[in-house]
């Protein structure tokens, strides 16, 4: 993939981004409501496309931004998947 291709696909996301982080903000929900979840659902396709723009950048990876979205995914991901024990993981990121 090259570099400008990489560019472009950074570019369209964010496009993605505002929607999603738009969906986030106009949800009320707040923890313990029936639309909490769905509301940490938005918030981890948020976390994603960090993860995506952080991973397609080009140049060199960017440890500290890498280890902040993955450390995110996983603390979001953690109330969906409880028996994967996902917070013991992301106490090995940093």
């Amino acid at each position: 993939m090259t570099d400008a291709e990489k560019q472009q696909i950074i570019a369209d996301s964010w496009l993605t981004h505002q929607r999603v982080e738009q969906s986030y903000l106009n949800n009320l929900a707040v923890a313990g409501d029936d639309q909490w979840l769905e509301k940490q659902r938005i918030l981890l396709a948020d976390m994603a496309l960090h993860l995506l723009q952080t991973a397609l950048t080009p140049g060199p990876l960017n440890d500290d931004k890498l280890r902040n979205n993955i450390y995110s995914i996983l603390t979001i991901a953690d109330q969906f998947l409880p028996e994967a024990e996902l917070a013991n993981a992301k106490q090995k990121i940093f």
